[in-house]
């Protein structure tokens, strides 16, 4: 991130019950903050759990996956994703932090990794303080890095009828928290965005961003069918595995075959730290574009570099296509269910292979 680009502040109204002084709280620090946020080159979007309405975790897949079924969901996912720190307004309640924030946090988990948060608590007696403290174990637990500077209000002495009382100090405190937080944001963010940092290229051809930092893909060269060869034959051992059977071409082909799939396939490779650690192909068939051979490192599987694969090789459906297809073991349970989850509609099984497909009116 060069000086000159903004950085994206989201700002977590967490109390969500009636007659809350969050939205008041939050009101008065973009206030106070605005002149700091346009010398700073930053941006302060307000996110509303009570709005957001997110439900109590009912992801059946981990949050570290990446894999995410349910729209809420995923529309959190992006909202965090695209935030390059945050600033959580947070009431105490009974000496913590309210459920809809835990809840929030629970949801996702590397959308948060190496982001700073800054915080601004509000309570009674302890003046939010031990909320405060509370979501920062879970915010380290999510490797988010938590600033020093901190806002803290006790009700009674800057509140009266619903309203922030004048107070030069706490101001000062307010600009002081968000200056700190966009300075580590600009810091931290070849942590958290590597592949937008002022040397790196893009993640993919089409600039997308993997679950997993520093991955990147790029169109397969004849250079690569050794490597493609052995992650193949890794993956699909517990295909053949699965569906009682080692006659499955993966295990079998040679780095000659590899390479003659440029004759018909458009290939990519996903490598991390110069490791080949995944790979998918796809090409057009009439009014289909069908994707295949879609593989993850076996110690990288279930952190949704498969899911993110993919919708890379879905987006590269060519104008004119109407349907997406792709093909499994009828026994492939877990590559059946992520695809479903994408979107998929189980078809007809042949020679103990399940069809799957999907309209290209469905990718997002």
């Amino acid at each position: 991130m060069s000086k000159n680009d903004a950085v994206r502040v989201l700002l977590i109204i967490a109390g969500t019950r009636p007659g809350r002084l969050g939205a008041t709280v939050a009101e008065w620090f973009t206030r106070v903050t605005a002149a700091v946020a346009v010398d700073s080159r930053a941006r302060v979007e307000v996110a509303d759990l009570r709005e957001i309405g997110l439900p109590l975790l009912d992801e059946p897949e981990h949050p570290s996956t990446g894999i995410y079924q349910h729209e809420h969901t995923r529309a959190w996912s992006r909202l965090v994703a695209d935030a390059d720190a945050f600033v959580i307004v947070t009431p105490e309640h009974n000496h913590g932090m309210p459920a809809a924030l835990k809840n929030a946090l629970d949801h996702l988990s590397a959308e948060w990794a190496c982001k700073p948060v800054s915080f601004v608590g509000y309570g009674h007696t302890s003046a939010g303080t031990r909320a405060v403290h509370m979501a920062k174990q879970v915010a380290t637990t999510l490797r988010m890095m938590p600033t020093g500077a901190t806002v803290a209000l006790r009700i009674g002495d800057h509140v009266a009828e619903g309203r922030m009382l004048d107070d030069p100090a706490r101001d000062d405190a307010a600009r002081g928290t968000l200056r700190e937080l966009v300075r580590l944001a600009r810091v931290l963010r070849p942590l958290y965005r590597p592949e937008a940092g002022p040397d790196a290229e893009p993640a993919t051809p089409d600039g997308s961003r993997p679950p997993l930092p520093g991955v990147r893909v790029r169109p397969a060269e004849a250079s690569d069918a050794a490597e493609l060869v052995v992650l193949q034959r890794c993956c699909w051992v517990a295909e053949a595995v699965a569906n009682e059977t080692f006659d499955l071409g993966p295990l079998h082909e040679t780095g000659d075959d590899v390479r003659a799939w440029a004759d018909d396939w458009a290939v990519w490779c996903a490598r991390l730290e110069g490791r080949l650690v995944g790979a998918v192909r796809a090409r057009r068939d009439g009014d289909t574009w069908e994707i295949g051979r879609l593989m993850v490192a076996p110690d990288l599987a279930g952190r949704g570099l498969g899911t993110w694969l993919l919708r890379f090789a879905e987006r590269q459906v060519p104008a004119g296509v109407g349907t997406l297809r792709l093909h499994t073991g009828a026994r492939s349970h877990r590559n059946i269910a992520l695809y479903e989850r994408s979107g998929y509609r189980r078809g007809p099984v042949r020679d103990d292979a399940v069809l799957l497909t999907k309209p290209v009116t469905a990718v997002c």
